[in-house]
């Protein structure tokens, strides 16, 4: 590790005595760097009225704290000094504030990108140099701009599922400026122009409520664009028009395939060339026969048209398309990051199996699909099959995916190599099978794609056991397999459906793992679009199950507890005024269903859904009360309706939820707790809920705690399931007992964390024994391997283990707690979190019988460092002593020291407990 030797200026504020202790100062200017607008970089096709600027600060000097600011916002760089030209001008804005700044200028304009740039002032009065420009650009703000129209395949039936090709000619007869595709579909589009690709995005337009809210993007084609133009766009079922979760119902949305293309020319005159979607397109079929989220695609090269996408191509076999009425007011501007491929695997190894099945191995459970490379004879037929894992026998295994097919096949055209991928359809896999393939396979037959919406890794958790790291990798590899534009419960079977309970508990360390701010953004405006008139929020959003379920208790608080998590991570309060109405109608249907006593009764509820249970006839497992898990929940979301209705200047709400909140705490009480601190349902799970949420009352919690500690110490294990498991190590280690949820996270026989690791798992398990330890398998009508509820114990890794905490009064890491804790036999830890202000670190090492501690703090940042049961005399920092005449603030019997750290490197060196 790496020490400062500079001497510093700091801070240390140990029971309310300040001291001003360094900041590292090196050569170098302090300048404004990473432009962000709306969490984007140079975002295309922006359709929110004021958007958002947020920036980063690079500096040398430690303590740094920006203290105002001044944005400019103008059509052209060149423009940046005329003020008569600006469209908008901050002034000086005295404030600390780097993030999400609005834009509060002249009314902003279909189709015009805006640049802007910032400078900042310091905590001595110093301005920066202005920094580079950033931009973003306007998507079409009003309907009527489009020209566009709806077009589809004429002779296409509603039964008929082939993917259709779109075709059409232009030419650009004068100098270009710059020229745009704005682009959206009924069902997945592929776009290509003059033969090539025009983004790599996937899945276009996107997962939404359809019916209500339909995506377009925005394309910059400027430099793809000839004289002799040709434009092809590949349509495909995909969640529109395709067989969606268990039911399979196709036509879901709607049973036409449709396109909306415009294309706009800008030339060096000023002058505008439109080309948009009407009757003069041509359409037809292709190679791809059949293609199906759920059930794979069908590809025949036999039937490529080679040029289709080029001008000059003609073919007797495509006809004229027709105009389609399908409205075009709930066209809205892509919000979120698209779907890309990222990574590629390669096959790692080839297995015979006893089957005599040929079977590829890519070392990774991975979501997305094979490149496939093969060479044979025309009309040769490779089918391909996607798996999880091997039975125990070894043989391939996909009666966990159900009814979903997850096949490809691909007859070949013959005459040398050929590659082939798939366009509009995604696995769950690590073993591929391959059948009828040509000649005999190698290691470089196929590579494995995994794809995923591209949001910005921003946490990285690495300690000194290889299975806790295996445990991290697990839980960042099935956050991306199934944050494909939604948050899916499973990427394989015959569901894949975004399921608001399991991304309610996962948030918090979806959080820390990427950045997921427009992610849950884009999505939760659909769950408030699906919401029911009378509050209720669906079980899985966008809602395919017609209206028909939804309101449980954990599952439909996504809609509260979500946007509070994306607001304490990101600091963003817009995401809270969008979902306020659908926050308080949630609260309020609760309400209505609770009734005046206070106590939510008698729904359904999923309850602690795949908590541990046995066959033993005196132990049928660990079942929590439903109501009592519906009454917590429902006194939690209250209390966290009334802080955000505070935050919001809505005073009246405030005071009434927070009265709510109090008067649903006491019913729990008087319903749930004895009063000797027992809760009726004497269950893990219980316990974690009633001491996070902060239902038990003040004399009891000790004894609750106490309870809890018992439970886990006699089992030696964890019981909770989907609901309790975030909460468990959390309630353990926040009232003392740390060393069992230190058990518990290194625990590695079932049930447990590293049970799954110790089997070779690449990502996280649906269940707890999804494999059994006798090699067999849960039942095959619910085992997803790739599943990332579970994998909810990775925010306490973070912010338990290397304790990176947020501070609820100053969210987003404007300032933070930094609390790390050893345990469980561990002799280092260290994470990384990217922030929107830059990038904190925090790790610590056992050595020579000390701890090591080293902590990175973001310009314009600040940070509390705590240390339990240390003596201040005996902690330096960065090599210098912490004064010893200094008093020392004690909590209970315990002592804790608590310094205040502005922005820099430290090392803390401190006793070994």
């Amino acid at each position: 590790m790496k020490k400062i030797k500079n001497k510093f200026q700091y801070r240390l504020l140990i029971s309310g005595i300040i001291l001003f202790l360094p900041g590292v100062l090196f050569g170098g200017n302090t300048i404004v760097s990473g432009l962000l607008c709306e969490y984007l970089h140079n975002p295309l096709g922006l359709d929110i009225l004021n958007p958002r600027m947020s920036w980063q600060i690079q500096t040398p000097e430690s303590n740094f704290k920006q203290t105002a600011y001044e944005i400019r916002v103008a059509e052209s760089p060149v423009m940046f000094s005329k003020k008569d030209k600006l469209k908008w001008s901050s002034g000086k804005v005295i404030s600390d504030q780097s993030v999400n700044i609005e834009y509060q200028g002249l009314i902003l304009e279909s189709g015009k990108r805006y640049y802007w740039q910032v400078r900042i002032w310091d905590n001595k009065q110093k301005s920066t140099s202005w920094s580079e420009p950033a931009w973003w650009e306007m998507a079409i703000l009003d309907p009527t701009l489009w020209n566009a129209n709806w077009i589809i395949d004429k002779e296409k039936s509603p039964d008929d599922h082939r993917p259709v090709y779109f075709r059409k000619e232009f030419a650009c007869s004068k100098k270009i400026q710059s020229a745009r595709l704005y682009i959206s579909s009924l069902g997945l589009y592929q776009a290509n122009l003059n033969g090539k690709k025009v983004s790599a995005d996937l899945f276009t337009p996107g997962w939404t409520s359809y019916n209500k809210r339909l995506q377009y993007q925005v394309y910059d084609i400027s430099d793809m664009l000839n004289s002799e133009n040709a434009i092809g766009v590949i349509l495909a079922d995909g969640w529109y028009r395709g067989k969606v979760g268990w039911e399979r119902k196709g036509n879901y949305y709607g049973d036409k395939l449709a396109l909306l293309a415009q294309v706009e020319v800008t030339y060096s005159d000023g002058t505008i060339q439109q080309v948009v979607t009407d009757s003069s397109w041509y359409v037809s079929n292709g190679a791809i026969i059949s293609s199906d989220i759920q059930d794979g695609e069908f590809y025949d090269a036999r039937l490529e048209m080679p040029g289709w996408d080029c001008p000059g191509f003609t073919s007797v076999s495509w006809v004229s398309s027709k105009i389609f009425d399908y409205p075009k007011n709930t066209l809205i501007a892509s919000r979120s990051y698209p779907v890309r491929a990222i990574t590629e695997f390669k096959a790692q190894k080839i297995i015979i199996t006893p089957k005599g099945e040929t079977v590829l191995d890519l070392g990774q459970n991975i979501v997305g699909w094979v490149r496939l490379k093969v060479e044979g004879q025309k009309g040769d037929h490779v089918v391909l099959k996607f798996a999880e894992v091997l039975d125990k026998e070894g043989n391939f295994y996909t009666r966990n995916l159900r009814a979903a097919k997850a096949t490809d096949e691909y007859i070949l055209k013959g005459g040398g190599e050929e590659f082939f991928e798939p366009h509009f359809t995604f696995h769950g896999f690590r073993y591929v099978k391959l059948e009828k393939f040509s000649g005999i396979p190698d290691l470089n037959s196929i590579t494995g794609i995994s794809i995923h919406s591209d949001m910005p890794l921003t946490g990285t958790f690495v300690c000194s056991d290889k299975q806790i790291n295996q445990l991290q990798q697990n839980i960042q590899w099935t956050q991306r397999g199934n944050f494909i534009d939604v948050p899916t419960d499973c990427p394989q079977r015959d569901e894949r459906l975004g399921w608001v309970g399991d991304a309610q508990l996962f948030a918090p360390t979806a959080a820390f793992n990427f950045n997921v701010a427009p992610f849950f953004t884009k999505w939760l405006l659909d769950l408030a679009k699906d919401q029911l008139p009378n509050g209720m929020v669906t079980y899985v959003v966008p809602d395919v199950l017609m209206g028909k379920r939804g309101g449980s208790a954990a599952w439909s608080d996504a809609s509260v507890i979500i946007p509070w998590t994306v607001y304490q991570a990101y600091g963003d309060t817009g995401i809270l005024v969008k979902q306020y109405p659908s926050m308080k109608a949630w609260i309020e249907y609760v309400r209505q269903r609770a009734g005046e006593d206070c106590l939510w009764t008698g729904d359904f509820q999923y309850g602690d859904w795949l908590s541990f249970a046995t066959t033993l006839p005196d132990y049928p497992g660990a079942t929590t009360d439903k109501d009592l898990i519906a009454t917590a929940y429902y006194a939690f979301s209250t209390d966290r309706l009334a802080k955000i209705a505070a935050l919001l200047g809505k005073i009246e709400d405030a005071r009434k939820y927070s009265n709510l909140a109090l008067k649903i705490r006491n019913a729990f009480q008087k319903e749930y707790i004895t009063p000797a601190g027992r809760i009726v349902s004497n269950t893990q799970t219980a316990y974690a809920i009633a001491l996070t949420f902060g239902l038990i009352p003040d004399t009891l919690v000790s004894k609750a705690a106490g309870y809890l500690a018992e439970d886990v110490g006699k089992m030696k294990h964890l019981t909770t399931g989907l609901v309790g498991t975030p909460l468990l190590c959390k309630a353990l280690s926040d009232h003392g007992y740390a060393d069992l949820a230190f058990m518990l996270l290194i625990r590695k026989e079932y049930p447990s964390f590293l049970y799954p690791v110790t089997l070779g798992a690449t990502t996280i398990w649906e269940r707890w024994d999804g494999q059994k330890p006798d090699g067999s398998f849960q039942d095959q009508g619910m085992n997803s391997f790739n599943h990332y509820a579970l994998g909810s114990i990775g925010e306490w890794l973070y912010s338990y283990v290397t304790g990176i905490g947020i501070d609820q009064k100053n969210p987003g890491y404007k300032h933070f707690f930094l609390q790390p804790h050893q345990g469980g036999g561990l002799t280092f830890a260290n994470a990384e979190l990217k922030t929107l202000f830059g990038i904190i670190k925090s790790g610590w090492k056992l050595e020579d019988g000390q701890i090591l501690y080293s902590c990175s703090v973001p310009p314009n940042t600040s940070a509390t460092v705590c240390f339990d049961n240390v003596n201040v005399q005996n902690i330096t920092i960065n090599k210098l002593p912490l004064q010893n005449d200094l008093s020392v603030q004690f909590v209970e019997s315990d002592e804790k020291v608590k310094i205040e750290i502005g922005s820099g490197n430290y090392l803390f060196t401190l006793p070994l407990r």
